[in-house]
């Protein structure tokens, strides 16, 4: 069922650039949810900054390998074949 949802082009795999894009505004995201949450229950901007830069840093490149690592496993992925037709 979720198969008809797909486009008939859908690539198995991802270029480095793509995750790399993926992995920025992923952390774009991030950033802005725990600068507003750190700083809802501080009501600090130094300790909701100070909190928001280091743990994005480490969680980043946590992220982007993470990517990587499940790109190249080849469970539950569908690889769609063009038809002509």
């Amino acid at each position: 069922m979720i198969e008809k949802l797909l486009p008939e082009n859908h690539h198995a795999t991802e270029t480095l650039s793509r995750s790399i894009v993926k992995t920025l505004s992923y952390r774009l995201l991030i950033l802005v949810l725990d600068f507003t949450s750190i700083y809802i229950f501080t009501r600090q901007i130094k300790v909701a900054l100070g909190f928001m830069v280091v743990s994005n840093i480490y969680t980043t490149i946590g992220y982007f390998f993470h990517e990587r690592i499940w790109d190249r496993i080849k469970w539950g992925k569908v690889v769609y074949k063009k038809t002509e037709g």
